[in-house]
């Protein structure tokens, strides 16, 4: 199997080799659902480059007498693992390949995610535990790449594997690379109201600029309650929101924004139900309720992700 794969090669039985969030990005992009282009590096490159390096052997031997309820050895043991990876060289040829696909995206920036592959279905639920880079170019990518298979090991990682005793099993993580939507609006959206349960309605949070500052709770979103049969809006609730994450350069800055700007609503009415057809449309083709971000750009809904909800009754 070809060690890059992009998305038209991946579907949702490739969870093994795409991780959740590559499998899930190869699905939809195959139903024809709006997903900005991109491959993945599976997570057999991952675990060439460990073989190679030696490194398993290494990884593994610091887990094995490692204390995982004593925060600082845990820390200890996470960057002593990063700092391995990040030391060694990926394979010359896997560098080509990835270089060379990425120059068949002919995106000048992309966004670099973590996908982790367990053999258990709480997959899903390894969501933020590991890393994601954004607006990543070429001179960055592969130093990008590393980072996302070291995050395997962020203490937080370590600790959430042995919890969930995976400690034992075979864990690897695949790399999502994507071209970057540079949102003017982003955010998530249920497509089962998450706090009362109610399956005939959706929630979709929604705020200004990159997606990452909804994702890792600086900022308040909009709240729109949408009906699931006949979209009709049956609650808005716009908060006043201070700062966005936006691209200056080649790098992402927090904007301050004035409270005539952050405290207008995000999204209009059209566009909330617009986003909640797209949404109920991903979730009767997995049949399943789904946790979806999404990104708005140039007039145009993108999915950047789609999980199952793992918290219903």
């Amino acid at each position: 199997m070809k060690l890059v794969q992009f998305f038209k090669k991946i579907d949702k039985n490739s969870v093994k080799d795409a991780g959740g969030k590559g499998a899930s990005l190869g699905e939809m992009a195959r139903a024809k659902i709006p997903v900005p282009p991109g491959f993945v590096v599976v997570a057999g490159a991952f675990d060439r480059f460990l073989n190679e390096t030696e490194l398993d052997a290494e990884i593994e031997a610091i887990l094995k007498k490692l204390n995982h309820e004593d925060i600082h050895e845990v820390d200890k043991a996470s960057a002593q693992i990063r700092d391995m990876i990040a030391k060694s060289k990926m394979p010359a040829d896997l560098q080509r390949e990835i270089l060379e696909a990425f120059k068949k995206l002919k995106a000048r920036f992309v966004a670099v995610r973590s996908s982790a592959t367990a053999e258990d279905s709480k997959v899903a639920s390894w969501a933020g535990e590991l890393e994601t880079y954004l607006n990543v170019t070429e001179k960055n990518l592969i130093a990008s790449v590393m980072k996302c298979w070291s995050s395997l090991f962020t203490p937080r990682a370590i600790f959430y594997r042995f919890e969930k005793k995976l400690h034992k099993k075979p864990v690897s993580v695949a790399v999502v690379v994507q071209e970057m939507v540079q949102s003017e609006v982003s955010g998530i959206a249920f497509t089962v109201h998450p706090v009362t349960e109610d399956y005939n309605q959706m929630v979709i949070e929604a705020g200004f600029g990159l997606g990452e500052a909804i994702v890792s709770g600086q900022i308040t979103p909009d709240t729109y309650v949408v009906h699931k049969d006949d979209f009709s809006i049956l609650d808005i609730s716009v908060s006043e929101q201070k700062m966005a994450i936006v691209r200056s350069g080649a790098k992402n800055v927090h904007k301050k924004l004035s409270a005539k700007t952050g405290g207008k609503q995000k999204l209009t009415g059209r566009q909330i139900v617009e986003l909640a057809k797209l949404c109920k449309k991903i979730e009767q083709h997995y049949r399943h309720p789904q946790d979806i971000e999404w990104a708005y750009a140039k007039g145009k809904f993108y999915i950047t992700q789609s999980r199952p909800i793992t918290t219903l009754k």
